[in-house]
């Protein structure tokens, strides 16, 4: 028994989008048209809309505009934040965990197309998952392309784009996006490059991390 193009997605097959996966579309499609002429102060309804359009989420935060093909193969832990303009063209599955923040601009994305011209014009196109770990920072700019893990505790530079697996503890940029560094304990009293944090918000730091705020 043939596949349906729906099937053929869902297993990373090369399928083509027709009437039905576009039909499957055109939820996401009214709920971003909805979250992206919100009023941006109506941060209650904003929770609302990304929480019903996300397949799984839990106190995430998106400030609109947003993009997304289905919405419902994205899921993400706890306190995720996405910042303005964010595209995440999620044919396949996109997994985030938890407290992870993209700034302005990023783009992750699982859709792609055959590179032979006589394929690519068939129609076919695939969806490879993507997955990113927890406490992960992704800086503007920065594309995430088909099938690409990128580990915990990890931070991605503005303008990056990332065509392969970053591991844990890194700091990785570039195009295309390599480690520079591993995350280390000196750098848990930085907060920008060399730059340490004052006694007083040090004091502050240290009061949230252990729980007396």
């Amino acid at each position: 028994m043939n596949m349906t193009n729906r099937e053929r997605r869902d297993r990373e097959l090369p399928y083509i989008s027709d009437e039905e996966v576009i039909e499957e579309q055109k939820r996401a499609r009214r709920l971003t048209q909805e979250l992206n002429t919100v009023d941006r102060t109506d941060f209650e309804t904003i929770g609302r809309i990304v929480k019903e359009l996300l397949g799984k989420s839990d106190g995430a935060f998106i400030n609109p505009p947003f993009y997304c093909d289905y919405g419902s193969h994205i899921e993400v832990g706890k306190n995720f934040f996405a910042n303005y303009n964010c595209t995440i063209l999620d044919v396949a599955k996109v997994v985030i965990g938890d407290n992870c923040q993209f700034a302005p601009n990023v783009a992750v994305y699982t859709a792609g197309h055959p590179l032979h011209p006589d394929t690519r014009n068939t129609l076919y196109e695939y969806g490879i998952e993507v997955t990113i770990g927890d406490n992960v920072w992704i800086g503007g700019n920065t594309v995430v392309c088909p099938g690409v893990h990128i580990g915990s505790n990890t931070v991605i530079g503005a303008g990056s784009v990332v065509t392969r697996d970053i591991p844990d503890w890194a700091v990785a940029a570039g195009n295309p996006c390599r480690v520079i560094r591993k995350i280390t304990e000196a750098d848990r009293k930085l907060y920008y490059k060399d730059r340490e944090f004052d006694g007083e918000a040090w004091n502050h730091v240290l009061a949230l991390l252990q729980g007396n705020i």
